[in-house]
């Protein structure tokens, strides 16, 4: 089976400038931690975008800094608070396509991920897949003819009732949707949104993750929307050949772990047992 960790929207600052109220340096060592220790068995650590919070140099050594420190392989996506150049000249190692953007795929029994650079020409927040972009993913879906796949990219291409965050989703997602009707692509994997959700778009199966630092408030319809300091995830996705199944850990929790007594399979029609078992539960 294989296993894939996602983190997503690492918001990473220079030293000593906080983020939302916190460091995201220090957010970001504690998943690393968490992984190491819980996941070492795992194949893959993808982080999908949003590596620092503004681009900068600095935010991208700390990253760094902070990667010599996992010990698992990963994979590096961008996301709308990156910037490319100053990005590819701290990780110039990172796989890119011929125009430059950070987009690849590689093979892991059998299952092949795709990596998208969905951050705009312009800069902005939205999103952005351009001709080239586009071309390049139609010709590696092209050469993978039908094998499964697995796509990772920052932006999401729907929209989740969220007025501002759908203002700043992929652009023309239809132009996508085009480029994979008829693919094997067996599940989507998002960052950009903060924010835990999970369903499908145009039939693929997808999973939308919360940050290592601020989340976004489920407040539906309501603008201007807010932020809350909910707890950050990661995401252990399990593949095999028939199905997908994504966990969401929360990685900073500290209380206790109870053990599970389980629930009676019969309760007959003495409710007698019920309580019996509630009160022993209890004690």
């Amino acid at each position: 089976m294989l296993k894939i960790i996602q983190i997503t929207d690492l918001h990473l600052t220079p030293p000593g400038i906080q983020h939302i109220g916190c460091d995201p340096r220090q957010r970001l060592e504690a998943a690393i931690a968490s992984i190491n220790a819980e996941h070492a068995d795992a194949d893959l650590v993808v982080f999908t975008g949003d590596l620092a919070a503004l681009g900068q140099a600095a935010a991208y050594r700390q990253l760094g800094e902070c990667l010599a420190k996992l010990k698992l392989p990963f994979q590096l996506c961008l996301g709308n608070g990156d910037h490319r150049a100053r990005f590819r000249a701290c990780f110039p190692d990172v796989p890119t396509d011929e125009n430059g953007f950070v987009q690849s795929v590689t093979e892991i029994d059998g299952q092949h991920l795709v990596f998208l650079d969905t951050l705009a020409a312009d800069g902005d927040h939205w999103g952005e897949l351009c001709d080239a972009r586009l071309l390049w993913l139609n010709d590696r879906l092209g050469e993978i003819d039908g094998a499964p796949i697995l796509l990772f990219l920052h932006h999401p291409p729907f929209r989740v009732g969220i007025p501002l965050l759908d203002s700043l989703a992929l652009k023309n997602p239809e132009r996508l949707a085009s480029v994979l009707a008829g693919r094997n692509i067996r599940h989507m994997f998002f960052g950009h949104l903060h924010m835990a959700i999970a369903g499908s778009w145009q039939g693929i199966p997808l999973s939308v993750l919360r940050s290592t630092v601020s989340q976004f408030a489920l407040r539906l319809g309501v603008d201007p929307a807010a932020r809350s300091l909910e707890a950050p995830f990661y995401a252990i996705a399990l593949v095999s050949a028939d199905s997908v199944v994504v966990h969401f850990h929360d990685y900073t929790y500290e209380g206790p772990l109870l053990e599970y007594t389980p629930v009676p399979s019969v309760i007959v029609d003495d409710e007698a047992i019920a309580y019996s078992f509630q009160k022993a539960s209890a004690s």
